[in-house]
């Protein structure tokens, strides 16, 4: 690995113990201002809107701009923004509509240090598909560990020490990780197209994923999975409690549970990439999510209940690193920010349809249904989308993207070879 990725790494390691900070502070900030749910819906909402919203056309300009240099002002400037509302609880003087402002811009900041970050690592690490799978493996490992683990309760503690406290945390967090960034090697702006206007760069960023079946299948199992996975967040905790017969702290439990196999999942990534070929691979992590959703559903305790949401978070693990250290591998410099936000802008989308067929269900029929109905989502993902991205698809991606001579990788291995890029 390149001594650059370290760097990297740290940046983003110190950013997500921030993020998981703020994870547990924002609303529980929101919750001593009002106990009107719609009002708290609207700061939690505030921080999506972004992608929803300006997601494509985010990427468009980080294709434009330098990358590292786009990564560290947005840190810089959730920095800074956070400072305002730190001042305003001070002052006591902290409103909704000004936590809301705060979770819109600092969601903003993020989609453009993510799709930068995302952009700039294939070349910090030159497209080398194992390299990327094994730094995706530790960036995603160290996002679960510190947003899922260490943030949160964090979180809870230091608002306990004041309102300002977890936005000051988070505020230091973002200018540590701008430093580290800030000495990530610099890297050669992608080559730039024939000038255009930025919507119809975006258009055409657009148009490369629905066009390109491997891309597609791709950018598919996380939209779909998302609307799944909502169905079955919405309701868990009203499952667990009815039919587990769980508490609040048994519910913080079963959710560590979920997390833990998030961290296996993201550890054994690489290895199932290697032994049965990338393509395969995300076909039996997408099964496995469906099935570990099957066992919850008729989970007759908690342990299996447990047990069920541990082996999906692996599979969701695994799925988090393949993917798209597979779509960082295969997309040239030039549209990297523009497909890699297009993919999160449909998972986005995709995140309160799931949200609202969760509740639908349970209240028509009951709390079990949504689950199911989850499952029965991600097993069909899977089949509609394991010809997307067979493993010969996948090596004919790869060796499309390759330069001559460069390396290979076990991507498909014991599948044939194609040299084609495939469209629909």
């Amino acid at each position: 690995m390149p001594t650059g990725f370290g760097r990297l790494w740290t940046a983003q390691t110190v950013s997500s113990l921030g993020d998981g900070v703020m994870q547990a502070a924002l609303p529980l900030l929101a919750l001593t201002l009002t106990r009107e749910p719609m009002a708290l819906a609207v700061v939690t909402a505030a921080g999506t809107l972004p992608w929803l919203l300006l997601g494509v056309l985010g990427g468009a300009l980080v294709d434009r701009w330098d990358r590292r240099r786009t990564m560290w002002i947005a840190d810089m400037a959730r920095a800074v923004l956070l400072a305002i509302p730190a001042a305003a609880a001070v002052l006591d003087v902290l409103s909704i509509p000004l936590l809301a402002a705060v979770a819109f811009l600092l969601g903003l900041g993020g989609l453009f240090f993510d799709t930068a970050a995302t952009a700039y690592l294939p070349d910090l690490l030159r497209r080398d598909p194992a390299l990327l799978e094994r730094a995706n493996s530790r960036l995603r490992g160290a996002q679960t560990a510190m947003s899922g683990f260490a943030g949160p309760p964090a979180g809870s503690a230091l608002l306990a020490l004041g309102r300002a406290v977890p936005l000051l945390t988070d505020a230091v967090s973002f200018m540590l990780s701008a430093c580290f960034v800030r000495t990530l090697p610099a890297m050669p702006r992608p080559v730039p197209e024939a000038r255009e206007s930025l919507l119809r760069q975006t258009r055409a960023g657009a148009s490369y994923v629905f066009r390109n079946r491997v891309l597609l299948g791709l950018a598919l199992r996380p939209a779909v999975g998302n609307v799944a996975f909502l169905a079955v967040e919405t309701v868990l905790a009203l499952f667990a409690h009815d039919r587990l017969g769980i508490d609040t702290y048994g519910f913080g439990l079963l959710l560590t549970a979920e997390a833990t196999g998030g961290l296996v999942g993201t550890g054994i990534a690489s290895y199932l990439g290697r032994r049965l070929g990338t393509g395969t691979a995300l076909t039996c992590t997408a099964a496995v999510e469906g099935l570990a959703i099957i066992g919850l559903a008729a989970a007759p305790n908690p342990y299996v209940a447990g047990l069920a949401l541990a082996v999906c978070g692996a599979g969701m693990g695994a799925t988090m690193v393949l993917g798209p250290s597979l779509r960082q591998a295969i997309v040239p410099a030039h549209f990297m920010g523009r497909v890699a936000s297009t993919s999160r802008m449909l998972a986005m989308c995709a995140a309160p349809v799931g949200a609202f067929l969760g509740g639908w269900l349970a209240t028509t029929y009951d709390v079990r249904t949504p689950l199911y109905a989850a499952a029965v989502l991600l097993l069909a993902m899977t089949a509609v989308t394991a010809s997307m991205t067979s493993n010969r698809r996948v090596v004919a991606a790869l060796r499309t993207a390759a330069p001559a001579g460069g390396p290979e990788h076990p991507a498909g291995k014991g599948c044939a070879q194609e040299t084609a890029p495939e469209l629909l």
